[in-house]
């Protein structure tokens, strides 16, 4: 009984606090390169489909990552896992940082979204330690932490970018892994394995779970859908705020993460609200916002502050998505959880990929309207695919 009780103490006040950091700053690398697409496409002389692979292949990369990386989370110690997807993903930040051709950098970007996938094995690790009672709330600081990552990584970015250059940003980057594989080391305890099959097996058994569960289904569908539309906005941001009547440079877009992250403390208060209410009914809700934000865009060639408002619910809507939709996976198999989150975060990523490749292509096509009725699209059918699975789940109960 003595383990308990360790594990409580390690988990508490300072740990949570650099348990969320290493989430924020691993996630944080997806996003570093956002602010700078015209600028990174611009070293090699190449134009907005350029842009658009960076981001598309990053995520893509973080996806399949997931896929790979994450099932080992129930078999292996996740502090030993995320050191060596550490060390890896340092050394492709450094590749980053050097590259001297396009394909080069697009090789780097997939290696970096492969290894950048460490807060997916800390989440479901934490949430096994915590009484089922708060575990929305632990899971929504945990998040806040992710969040500020995802929103402060542009800001940081764009800064950096402006006062030297876009590599120099990796280069940060990079050293910043090194501080987290002492944090790791520091406040994650040891796990032990909940799952003993062998890793083609634990491969397989994805499916398997996808198959057999349908909340995993609704949530996989509704979280692609969400997380694509997110990243719509995200992904053109910066291609669209250095046209007119903007003309914003690298470190302008950045600052528009600080906008986001006006509600990095409501990850907690999502969490607590999970709790209360229910996953499914704070989907709908985060897909409401969602929609929301993306009708606010259509005045964003008209005024700024249409722009500033949009960002400010697409990230509350955003975070409510995810929040929710891992609360209620982790309730469903304790044994599982690792490879529930896989499946889930794998489709969110792809999800965010999808996304990123949609908003530059409509950005280009149509501007702020296609951004905005492609986001739109998305959350309508995230709102129809909820429905359908609450009518099942209706059916299935009488």
């Amino acid at each position: 009984m003595a383990q308990p009780s360790s594990t409580a103490a390690t988990l508490s006040g300072h740990g949570i606090i650099a348990l969320s950091a290493i989430c924020g700053f691993a996630v944080a690398n997806l996003y570093y390169s956002q602010p700078l697409l015209p600028q990174m496409a611009a070293t090699f002389t190449s134009d907005v489909s350029a842009q658009g692979a960076i981001a598309m292949l990053t995520q893509a990369g973080y996806a399949v990552g997931l896929l790979l990386w994450g099932p080992l989370g129930d078999r292996l110690d996740r502090r030993r896992l995320m050191t060596v997807l550490l060390v890896i993903n340092l050394a492709s930040l450094s590749l980053c940082a050097t590259a001297s051709s396009l394909s080069g950098l697009l090789m780097a970007c997939v290696a970096i979204g492969l290894t950048a996938v460490s807060a997916q094995i800390i989440i479901p690790a934490v949430s096994g330690l915590v009484d089922a009672r708060h575990r929305g709330q632990v899971i929504g600081k945990l998040m806040s932490g992710l969040f500020a990552g995802t929103l402060l990584a542009r800001t940081l970015s764009g800064f950096v970018a402006a006062h030297t250059s876009w590599r120099t940003v990796f280069e940060l980057a990079a050293i910043i892994d090194v501080a987290m594989i002492g944090l790791i080391w520091r406040y994650l305890p040891a796990t032990e394995a909940t799952s003993h099959l062998p890793y083609p097996r634990l491969l397989s058994s994805l499916w398997h779970l996808l198959v057999k569960q349908p909340l995993l289904q609704e949530a996989c569908c509704m979280g692609f859908l969400l997380f694509a539309a997110f990243n719509v906005v995200w992904a053109a941001l910066a291609l669209m705020l250095a046209q007119p009547p903007y003309h914003y440079d690298s470190e302008a877009v950045g600052l528009f993460g600080l906008v986001g992250a006006v509600g990095i403390l409501a990850s907690s208060s999502i969490g607590s609200l999970t709790d209360h209410w229910g996953g499914r009914s704070v989907v709908t809700l985060a897909a409401a916002l969602i929609m929301l934000a993306f009708i606010c865009v259509i005045g964003s060639s008209l005024h700024l502050i249409f722009l500033m408002i949009s960002l400010i619910i697409l990230d509350l809507g955003s975070r409510a998505n995810l929040v929710a939709n891992q609360t209620r996976l982790y309730a469903l198999l304790p044994d599982a959880r690792s490879r529930l989150n896989t499946v889930f975060m794998t489709s969110y990523f792809l999800g965010g990929a999808a996304g990123s490749a949609m908003g530059t292509s409509a950005a280009e096509c149509w501007g702020w309207n296609g951004i905005a009725a492609t986001g739109v699209l998305c959350a309508l059918l995230a709102l129809l695919i909820g429905h359908i699975y609450r009518k099942k789940v209706n059916a299935m109960v009488e």
